[in-house]
């Protein structure tokens, strides 16, 4: 499964990168690929394709957070994720899915996620990402 992470803090892309080879190297089939920005992201979303864009609302490039998903959504076929320290966030994940996107129907707090663990266990990232799929790809 091809999956963009839109991260901007440093230190939680090394983990989610950590966390990904060590999936590859157990051959979960998980390609992630991270960018840093709103713009890095489109940029990415119009080289190549992706099943699952994971969005986190707060970014330097983009001060509104309806903007931020709005903008990716629109970019191509693909299942969005909201991972996210807004407080905003399962708001903006309600107006998404009423607004037809496919979207994760809970948006998940960044302060939830153990990344560190997901580079120790990576059948824990492989279950996170999976479980951000519709249930029938799960």
């Amino acid at each position: 499964m091809k999956v963009l992470w839109v991260e901007d803090h440093p230190r939680a892309g090394e983990l989610l990168a950590a966390a990904a080879a060590a999936a590859s190297r157990k051959r979960y089939g998980i390609d992630l690929v991270i960018a840093t920005s709103l713009l890095d992201a489109e940029r990415k979303l119009r080289l190549e394709r992706f099943e699952l864009v994971v969005i986190d609302l707060m970014l330097p490039d983009s001060s509104d957070e309806d903007v931020t998903v709005t903008r990716i959504a629109n970019m191509g076929k693909f299942r969005v994720a909201v991972v996210s320290a807004s407080e905003k966030r399962q708001k903006v994940v309600e107006s998404l899915v009423r607004a037809g996107v496919d979207c994760a129907p809970r948006a998940v707090g960044k302060e939830d996620l153990q990344l560190a663990e997901f580079v120790k266990r990576p059948e824990l990232f492989r279950d996170f990402v999976i479980g951000l799929m519709p249930s029938q790809a799960a």
